[in-house]
């Protein structure tokens, strides 16, 4: 059964290129004109994919995915927007998009950047289903931190944690490279797989995500430590 893509555009022109786009890669489209019809689409149609204009009558792009987010609906976001203003795009990634292109874009390259979301998406949701390994040395742990990279699953102090795709790559590669300081430009190239060009506040925001949902205290974190002038790490919380 071919992926069910959701193109929320305002722009018609934008939309017919899209849609025979993904068609001819073998994608089934469903379209949406403003952010009210697009948001109803994604909960009633349960696309595999959206692609969501950041302008959109009716509701905006970011108060789509603020509230698909807020609903538990945590399918893969690809965010467009028109504006080469980075204050749009890192607050559409801080209320949970997975990715952004700057319009004008090749529709090549947003068929690629689609695959390569899917597959990232279909690995974690094959290995959620199959169980995965859950040996002890699968297992990462630091403090009440618990981390299944089989699973694509995180518990902080028990609870399971609502992590978008993005989210869990990041936490998982932080935890791979324990105590070591990564810099943004190292987390963007292994966590994003391409150059943001500098967009390094891409980081920031999700590091902030992170960190909301893993420390008590987001102002003094045990955790995840800022490296000033250099980047991020990860460690063990020290006992009091």
């Amino acid at each position: 059964m071919s992926k069910k893509i959701l193109v929320v555009d305002d722009e018609k022109s934008i939309l017919t290129l899209l849609q025979y786009n993904l068609e001819q890669a073998g994608f089934s489209v469903v379209t949406a004109m403003d952010g009210e019809e697009g948001k109803n689409l994604a909960i009633e149609k349960n696309p595999d994919l959206i692609v969501l204009d950041l302008m959109l009558p009716k509701l905006d792009g970011i108060e789509v995915c603020k509230q698909l987010r807020q609903q538990k609906i945590m399918v893969p976001i690809l965010m467009l927007t028109a504006k080469d203003d980075e204050f749009d795009k890192v607050l559409g990634l801080e209320l949970g998009a997975d990715d952004y292109m700057t319009k004008p874009f090749s529709p090549r390259e947003v068929v690629a950047r689609i695959k390569a979301i899917l597959r990232r998406s279909q690995i974690q949701a094959e290995l959620k289903e199959s169980g995965g390994a859950d040996e002890e040395g699968e297992l990462l742990k630091f403090g009440g931190l618990r981390i299944y990279p089989d699973r694509y699953e995180a518990y902080f102090d028990g609870d399971l944690l609502e992590l978008t795709p993005k989210e869990f790559e990041l936490l998982l590669y932080l935890a791979k490279h324990k105590g070591r300081v990564l810099t943004r430009d190292q987390l963007l190239s292994a966590v994003w797989n391409y150059d943001f060009a500098g967009d390094t506040r891409i980081v920031d925001v999700h590091i902030s995500h992170l960190r909301e949902k893993i420390e008590h205290n987001t102002k003094k974190p045990l955790y995840i430590k800022t490296i000033r002038g250099l980047g991020y790490k990860l460690e063990e919380p020290k006992r009091e």
